[in-house]
């Protein structure tokens, strides 16, 4: 039997195990969401020439394209690429796999000639990640080893740049002007190497701190420590932008450093906010005003991107244009690699089958979901007291494991369960729905034949079917290979077996019959409002009056009203969009599609993976996880835009902005008093008693899309001001504006 000295020290020693493994962990999530000027990202640019790059969306390769002078440019359009980083001149490509890295010149004209790569490195035994470009020298760290490799850059002038010292294991390294640095494996200590002394000076400022997260400007360094996620920075100081912000230990989840400034991403809403006097004269602050959320941003010397969280297309800063960020008309680019391993600790990126063209997924920026670890001591002849605490935490880690292990078995074997069950199984009553055979449901769509597809919902391909006692069905086949789908299933079960509205689409009944997981509803002959507003093939005369766009509005609230005030228990949709709303034979408008709903309070805050679709996804859940009835809110305000103005969620404007949410374009402009600037001119004329009822609307759906859900209206308040709207088309009787 073990002594209790013996026992504490076994206890300290598994507590520093455990610990360093979730630190390790926090760091690798970390690091995922940091970008600067010598680091990987999806967008780069090579400062010294304005030039801007970014892995486009949408495609089946992930190509390069880049702007420079009112010019786009595609690189390699047949390539495709993971990350990308720029320097002072030129900027680099790491293939897709990290066997490749090409460079480019862009100093020269622009021209396809110029833009011609010069392969720096290729081996198919040792690939590369951690693309880290400083201003003149290209580094890189070989995945298995961790070795750190450097190259010269692009510039014929340029002196060699060394590499580290082979025996060194990085976790992560960035580069800066003239230096590059890194974090070790084995104590997260910084090491600098390079060509002038910033680099040893940086490392030497460090000198004791752990790192978890390393991030480069031209002549500075920041990151998070491992104790406590403090937020330093090293370096040069001559324009403030070592000067942290107070309290700001876990408040950014990404980082930006330039020559004079340094930028972070807040972790609630995806603001970005900077400090030093290089962002004074980009005047970053005052021109975002906090009303733009973004993905990642990245810098240069003088200059600041972002990638818009709304479409995820590219603002940047310049210095010769501070007065107005500009949006590059480089399309939509990828918020991450796509990659085809699973995304084990956070999750898939929204919508990556789309953005990445069926060539894998993203994984989304675990941001700080685990704590940070603090090592204990390992000196294992501890006090009787601190032998106590040393246990006490074992447990305490010990415990959260297990606790988070039993969570997810549970959750496991509730999916499979489901997966393997029957509809007794699976506790169905029999009064709530029909039980359909799959032998019914294949008769009554011609064997699910392609003819009968109508759409697609959140967990399978939606087909247009006529039961045996001629009653018209929409049956969703769903896709259960995955727990994802699998998930989805149970919960639009679930969901729908205990609603009855008539805002909701109904459900006739159900088929859980093998590995087929199939729902029967009411056939909704008339389409989607989606069809209705975007889709060229329908008659906009149905549209065509205001009277009848704010009844279809009004009915759409009132489902969701149901859902977040008198279901029991109240549900969350989360994915509230124009294609979601299905219209009748009557085109009464009910909210369909719930494959993505939560059963919670709904002022209750509920942390959980990101569904949703682009452009309606709210900003403030999007960076938090957090989900509330104001998520919903939020997108009924772009559906509520959409009917005004009859422009999509995400389209391509006319005027040159390229890609731009319809919140992006109308909200401001209504706010400016343009209303009748923005409306869709496919509707008639107002009349006198519709021009109040069009413009409270107006002011409705610009509430509902704050950035903060605190401050959009809440579901009932909604309903009234629509009830009021369109009374006021019903009979022009005056009521209170907002």
């Amino acid at each position: 039997m073990r002594i209790p000295e013996e026992e504490a020290a076994a206890a300290t020693q598994m507590t520093s195990e455990l610990a360093f493994l979730l630190a390790v962990v926090t760091s690798l999530q970390l690091h995922l969401a940091v970008d600067a000027l010598g680091s990987a990202s999806t967008v780069a640019m090579a400062y010294g020439t304005a030039t801007v790059c970014g892995i486009t969306a949408g495609n089946q390769n992930q190509r390069i394209q880049c702007y420079k002078g009112n010019e786009v440019i595609s690189i390699l359009p047949h390539v495709s690429f993971e990350a990308i980083s720029g320097g002072k001149s030129f900027f680099c490509g790491l293939r897709t796999g990290g066997h490749s890295l090409h460079c480019w010149e862009t100093n020269a004209g622009f021209s396809n000639h110029s833009f011609r790569p010069k392969r720096i490195y290729y081996s198919t035994r040792f690939p590369l990640t951690d693309l880290a470009v400083g201003d003149a020298q290209v580094c890189a760290r070989e995945v298995g080893s961790g070795r750190g490799r450097c190259w010269r850059g692009l510039d014929k002038g340029g002196s060699l740049f060394p590499s580290p010292d082979a025996a060194l294991e990085f976790q992560t390294i960035t580069s800066g002007s003239g230096f590059s640095c890194g974090i070790l494996k084995n104590n997260r200590s910084v090491w600098c190497w390079g060509s002038n002394g910033i680099g040893s000076k940086i490392q030497s400022q460090f000198r004791n701190l752990s790192m978890v997260s390393l991030v480069a400007g031209k002549s500075h360094v920041c990151g998070l420590t491992a104790s406590g996620g403090a937020l330093v920075c090293k370096g040069n100081n001559g324009a403030g932008q070592l000067e942290v912000p107070p309290n700001s230990a876990h408040e950014y989840s990404a980082l930006a450093l330039g020559a004079s400034f340094t930028c972070g991403l807040r972790q609630k809403n995806g603001v970005v906010s900077c400090w030093g006097g290089g962002a004074e004269e980009l005047n970053i602050q005052n021109t975002s005003n906090g009303s733009v959320s973004f993905e990642l941003i990245t810098a240069g010397s003088s200059m600041l991107c972002g990638l818009k969280t709304s479409n995820l297309t590219i603002m940047c800063w310049f210095k010769a244009n501070k007065y107005s960020p500009a949006v590059l008309p480089l399309g939509m680019i990828i918020p991450g690699p796509c990659v085809q391993d699973p995304c084990s600790l956070c999750g898939v990126y929204p919508n990556s089958a789309f953005l990445c063209d069926g060539s894998g997924n993203i994984c989304k920026s675990c941001q700080e979901e685990l704590p940070f670890a603090v090592l204990l001591p390992k000196n294992p002849k501890s006090s009787p007291k601190k032998a106590r605490n040393g246990l006490t935490v074992a447990f305490l880690i010990v415990g959260a494991i297990g606790g988070l292990a039993g969570a997810c078995t549970i959750l496991f074997c509730i999916s499979n369960c489901l997966a393997a069950s029957d509809h007794q199984e699976l506790n169905i009553n029999p009064s709530s729905g029909r039980s359909f055979s799959l032998t019914e449901l294949a008769a009554a769509t011609s064997n699910f034949s392609s003819e009968n597809k109508i759409g697609a919902g959140s967990f399978g391909v939606v087909y247009k079917g006529e039961l045996s006692d001629g009653t018209e069905v929409a049956i969703k086949r769903g896709e259960t290979k995955s727990n994802e789908k699998q998930n989805a299933f149970s919960s639009e079960l679930a969901a729908l077996l205990r609603l009855n509205h008539k805002h909701l689409v109904g459900m006739v009944g159900y088929c859980p019959e093998n590995d087929e997981r199939l729902l029967v509803y009411e056939y909704m002959p008339n389409g989607s409002l989606h069809d209705h507003l975007h889709n060229k093939d329908y008659e906009v005369t149905v549209l065509n009056t205001w009277k009848m766009r704010i009844k279809i509005a009004l009915d759409a609230a009132r489902g969701i009203e149901y859902l977040h005030n008198y279901a029991v228990p109240p549900i969350i949709h989360r994915d509230i969009k124009s294609s979601n709303i299905l219209l009748d034979r009557n085109f009464t408008a009910k909210v369909s599609d719930f494959g993505f709903s939560m059963m919670r309070h709904p002022e209750a805050s509920t942390e959980s993976a990101v569904g949703g679709t682009i452009g309606y996804i709210d900003p403030e859940y999007y960076v938090s996880k957090i989900s509330t009835a104001k998520s919903d809110v939020y997108g009924l305000g772009i559906v509520l835009l959409e009917i005004l103005t009859g422009k999509k969620a995400v389209f391509r404007d006319g005027g040159g902005e390229g890609v731009v949410t319809v919140a992006e374009f109308a909200v401001a402009r209504i706010g400016g008093g343009e209303v009748w600037n923005v409306v869709d001119k496919r509707v008639r004329a107002a009349e006198m008693k519709e021009v109040e009822a069009v413009e409270m609307v107006a002011c409705t759906a610009v509430q509902c899309v704050n950035l903060e859900g605190e401050e959009r209206p809440s579901i009932t308040d909604i309903v009234g001001n629509l009830e009021k709207a369109l009374a006021l088309c019903n009979s022009g009787e005056l009521c209170d504006r907002l």
